[in-house]
Order: structure tokens, then C-alpha cells, then sequence
């Protein structure tokens, strides 16, 4: 899959400029507001895609950036967009949260994420097929979800997966094929 999302994507360039601002930020927590500013909607999106409750994804995306704000001093650069440490604590918090309300996940994709499944996958891809592969992706343990989540409906490269989820990039490349290989069966059976 090639097609990383370029607003997920940073250059060298935009990578630099931003650690400036984070270390502003560390110095003096009003110069927070940019980063605030920059990622609000894409952290707001990353939580309320998965859950129902706007209102509920309005609160946590507050408490993320509140969690932000006061441990920005552990913040470490690793050659990753700062977003990779705000979509960390942001999916912290979404865990917490289920586990304490017993709230169930929400999983939101659309026709084209599904569509760059099956292309992952090398099946053609049928439209009556979309509700099974919603099923099966429903069903997947938690951290296979997430990186479903990461690589196909938000197009992240995997350098930024593997600071998100903080394991190896090989890592999430392995665990990702395996996530394929076991939708690929149960594709392949849908067929039969």
C-alpha cells in the first residue's frame, strides 16, 4: 500500500520546525496553542471514529490534549510527527474509557477502506461483501483493530504505526501481514 496520507506524512523540513515548537511549549506552556491548533481535528476524528457519543469524543479529546499539556516535558523526539505521541495518549484514553463505562467500540470505515483491504489482500473486491468484511473486522482483538485502523482507514505509514503503538516498524509490518493473511481466509471462504 503506497498511498500514505499526506496529512499524516511530514517532511524533514516540517518535522524540524515542529520539534521547535514543542520545545517552546516545554519551555513555556502558552506556546502550546499551535500544536493545539494543528492536530485538534485530526485527535478529535481518531476518537470519535470510534465511538457513538460526540459529546463523549468532545471530553476525551479535551482530557488528551489537557494530558499533553501537563506531561509535555516527557515528550521525546523519535523522528515522527508529534501527532504519533497525541494519537498514544488519545488511544490510552479511549481504552480507559471503555473499560470503565463497559462502553462498546464503535469501528467507522467507509466503502474505500474496505476496498484497500481487499487490494492488500490481492481479492477482488464485490460490494456484497462489505457487511461480512465489516463483521470480520469488528471481531478482531483490539490491537489488531487499531493497526487495521492506522494503516487502511487512516493510511499511516508504518514508521509512524510503530511510534503510535511503541513497538518495532518491522513489528507492525509482521503483525500487519498477519492480520492480512487471516482476512485473506476468511475472504477467500466468503467465496465458497
Amino acid at each position: 500500500m503506497d498511498n500514505i496520507n499526506p496529512r499524516y506524512h511530514h517532511t524533514n523540513e516540517q518535522l524540524q520546525h515542529e520539534q521547535l515548537i514543542i520545545e517552546a511549549a516545554q519551555k513555556n506552556p502558552e506556546h502550546f496553542g499551535p500544536l493545539y491548533d494543528k492536530y485538534y481535528k485530526q485527535i478529535f476524528g481518531y476518537v470519535y471514529q470510534r465511538m457513538d457519543c460526540k459529546d463523549t469524543a468532545f471530553d476525551l479529546t479535551s482530557q488528551v490534549f489537557l494530558k499533553a499539556l501537563t506531561n509535555i516535558n516527557r515528550y521525546q523526539y523519535k523522528g515522527v510527527p508529534f501527532a504519533s505521541w497525541l494519537f498514544r495518549i488519545a488511544h490510552s484514553e479511549v481504552m480507559q474509557l471503555f473499560r470503565d463505562q463497559k462502553n462498546k467500540r464503535a469501528v467507522n470505515a467507509d466503502v474505500g477502506d474496505l476496498k484497500n483491504i481487499h487490494e492488500e489482500v490481492r481479492e477482488p473486491f464485490f460490494e456484497e461483501y462489505i457487511p461480512a468484511l465489516q463483521q470480520l473486522i469488528k471481531q478482531l482483538p483490539e490491537e489488531d483493530l487499531h493497526l487495521v485502523e492506522l494503516r487502511f482507514f487512516e493510511k499511516r505509514p508504518f514508521k509512524e504505526i510503530a511510534e503510535i503503538l511503541d513497538i518495532t516498524e518491522n513489528n507492525a509490518k509482521v503483525k500487519m501481514y498477519r492480520i492480512l493473511e487471516r482476512l485473506k481466509k476468511t475472504i477467500t471462504n466468503l467465496k465458497t
